[in-house]
């Protein structure tokens, strides 16, 4: 990172060809951020790297423990969060203030993000994660094959609770070493602390819609999409940003972030739960089909009851119910059938209208801007 500051790849924000659909987020952020998630990815690996050397001289088994976490942050990932935060702080700052001081708060997001997947992955029995065995399956094999007393499963989910929790305590730890004044690091804290609990508060309108589907509502799933993904995907990463800038939060870009954030991050989540039924296991890494199967109430399946036919909506209701094994194609095709999905498509476009115009409301570094427009697109059409 010469001169303190990402150069090349990263700052080339707007692509030769049009972003697609069919084209992988993944590819399509390495072209805008590729110096700055290869920053994030070695500061996590050296933080990371003496932290799992600390907690093995406690004991061996921790040393195995901790070795384990690591790997969780370190295994891939697309580094959503961290990239919508710099842009948010770059969008304040401009192109000419070093970005090294503020990489620890960057990265810090990293590991938020892994606390959360791995203790989503455990509520959903979820087998796999970016086409890996997610961390309570891989540690419950390896309990099984070392011949340990005990059920397997449940020592597997035990230890990726643990895991989860020294995630958390690790991002705390990482905060505290960004270079910023006492005064500052307070108010950054605060919408930290603030993500961190509409996060869990997410979570939990999740876990509490699948107990009771038949009784929620498309209005109820587009808010748990707001407080389980857009806050702390897009919304609260690109306001974290800001404050790392000192940007106060009654300004004019901390209303367009937000308004850009809240559009950006539920258009996410509705791809989300398209993927959820219509992506490809290879390219997303989780299995097609999960949402049908336990009749999860996303967005996508609350409009296809809405909208459904009787004889459509016995189907969908049957699948909600778990009244026997369903036919996850012929229910996918049922889900077309009822228009839900050209509904999400365009619900999807209009809300990338929203966040696009928000950003047009404000003075924002046009680096930082151009960069901001790709995203939003890159975020919201792709495959995985």
């Amino acid at each position: 990172m010469a001169n303190d500051r990402p150069t090349g790849n990263l700052l080339r924000v707007v692509p030769e060809q049009p972003v697609g659909a069919d084209e992988p987020i993944p590819a399509v952020l390495a072209e805008y951020t590729r110096d700055l998630v290869t920053a994030v990815d070695k500061t996590l690996a050296e933080f990371l790297g003496a932290e799992v050397e600390t907690l093995s001289g406690i004991d061996a088994a921790m040393g195995t423990f901790a070795a384990t976490a690591r790997d969780c942050v370190l295994a891939g990932g697309k580094r959503v969060r961290p990239t919508f935060a710099y842009w948010g702080w770059r969008g304040a700052v401009g192109a000419d203030e070093p970005v090294t001081p503020v990489l620890p708060a960057l990265a810090t997001l990293e590991l938020l993000h892994t606390f959360a997947l791995v203790h989503d992955d455990v509520m959903d029995a979820s087998a796999t994660r970016r086409g890996r065995p997610t961390a309570h399956v891989a540690v419950a094999a390896q309990h099984a094959a070392a011949g340990h007393h005990g059920d397997s499963g449940r020592f597997g989910e035990a230890v990726a609770v643990l895991i989860g929790d020294l995630c958390m305590v690790w991002a705390d730890q990482l905060l505290a070493r960004a270079a910023l004044s006492p005064s500052r690091l307070i108010e950054v804290r605060r919408g930290y602390d603030r993500m961190r609990v509409e996060t869990v508060a997410g979570q939990y309108l999740d876990v509490l819609g699948e107990t009771d589907p038949a009784s929620w509502s498309v209005d109820r799933a587009l808010r748990v999409a707001r407080y389980k993904t857009a806050s702390y995907t897009v919304q609260r990463p690109l306001l974290f940003g800001a404050s790392l800038a000192g940007i106060h939060h009654d300004a004019p870009l901390t209303a367009a972030y937000t308004r850009y954030g809240l559009s950006v991050g539920e258009a996410f989540q509705l791809r989300d739960d398209l993927l959820g039924v219509y992506g490809d296991p290879t390219t997303t890494g989780k299995p097609a089909g999960d949402d049908l199967r336990t009749g999860k109430p996303t967005a996508l399946l609350m409009l296809a009851r809405q909208l459904a036919t009787p004889a459509q909506r016995r189907a969908l209701d049957g699948a909600a119910a778990g009244t026997g094994t369903p036919e996850i194609g012929r229910l996918a095709e049922v889900v077309v059938d009822t228009g839900a999905v050209d509904r999400i498509e365009r619900m999807i476009d209009e809300r990338v209208t929203e966040a696009l115009d928000a950003l047009d409301a404000v003075a924002v570094d046009e680096t930082a801007r151009s960069a901001l427009v790709g995203l939003a697109t890159a975020a919201t059409q792709r495959r995985a």
